[in-house]
């Protein structure tokens, strides 16, 4: 073999070897440049919607999911549950029955505060001092009193909300607890975030 032949030879691994070797390193480089431009998990649960399983959520029985930081109760509620909601027993109590000053949507301004009313959802957050409230679905609890017909109890300073969320009169919280925006993907599934009524 001549020397020309070998320089040849040489050249040619050597341009093959550094060609390969700047192909890998521009994708070892680019992978976390790349990767940098999609949002952080923090950054997706600020703002993302969260869908929440509720298919084998039992009657009575409350599901916590996390969203924007926040808990978020979804309650099934039994019949008479809901039954619970419109008695003059417990609407005379409410600061505001009607929901006027409350954060919800406004398909969540009714008597049960939501799109369904077996499925109850809120906030997670007392509108007093941000407490978490308790959730004491049991009537006439003994921690609570005789005349109490269920609902959710902020054990920081104790301000009362019915099955709906709404506030009691003469507790520190001064509105019902906030209705996030949500929709129903499908029977078994609501999307905490997306707007019903942008559907």
């Amino acid at each position: 073999m001549s020397e020309e032949q070998s320089d040849r030879g040489r050249r040619h691994f050597l341009l093959v070897a550094t060609t390969v070797t700047g192909v890998i390193g521009a994708g070892l480089t680019a992978v976390p440049f790349l990767a940098s431009w999609k949002p952080s998990a923090r950054a997706r649960a600020l703002g993302a919607p969260v869908d929440a399983d509720v298919s084998k959520v039992e009657l009575g029985a409350i599901l916590k999911v996390m969203w924007r930081g926040q808990a978020i109760y979804i309650v099934r509620r039994t019949p008479e549950m809901l039954a619970a909601l419109t008695t003059p027993a417990v609407i005379d109590r409410l600061r505001d029955p009607e929901s006027k000053e409350s954060d919800q949507p406004s398909y969540a301004q009714n008597d049960t505060r939501a799109l369904k009313p077996e499925y109850l959802v809120l906030v997670g957050v007392c509108t007093h001092l941000g407490c978490a409230p308790l959730d004491r679905f049991q009537p006439q609890d003994p921690e609570l009193g005789a005349t109490w017909p269920g609902g959710f109890y902020c054990p920081c300073h104790g301000s009362k909300f019915d099955l709906a969320g709404r506030v009691f009169k003469d507790v520190p919280a001064p509105l019902n607890l906030r209705v996030p925006p949500y929709r129903f993907i499908n029977e078994g599934v609501i999307q905490i975030g997306a707007d019903a009524e942008a559907a």
